[in-house]
């Protein structure tokens, strides 16, 4: 699987309170590989919605946990003693401390929930 370097993460929050956000046109009009948008700001907690396909580099949060939810596709998240592999409607969250590696073998739309201060490149 191919490792890619040019991720588009955006930390903007691309929609407010009472805001409609439609996931099926965000999808439409992403072109790239590995693509991350912030969609909402809920208390001191951000949803931010991936469309990726390839792997992230290997990397670990200090200070906060990360919640990823597959729409569709696939996801694998590989820990240092397993892989977690989540497919359309299941979730799973990542321990702070804990080195991950997200990889999508194929495009793959997931929601992630975490604080709005976390560094979704690793610590």
């Amino acid at each position: 699987m191919e490792m890619l370097q040019n991720y588009n993460i955006n930390l903007d929050v691309k929609y407010d309170h009472s805001e409609l956000i439609d996931i099926p046109e965000v999808v439409k009009n992403c072109k790239e590989k590995w693509f991350n948008q912030t969609l909402t700001k809920v208390n001191n907690s951000v949803v931010r919605i991936g469309i990726v396909e390839g792997e992230f580099h290997w990397h670990k949060h200090e200070n906060d946990d990360e919640f990823f939810f597959v729409l569709e596709g696939q996801l694998l998240i590989d820990l240092e003693d397993k892989t977690i592999e989540l497919g359309p409607k299941q979730g799973t969250t990542i321990s702070k401390g804990v080195n991950h590696r997200p990889r999508a073998p194929i495009k793959t739309v997931m929601l992630m929930v975490e604080t709005a201060a976390i560094a979704p490149t690793g610590d």
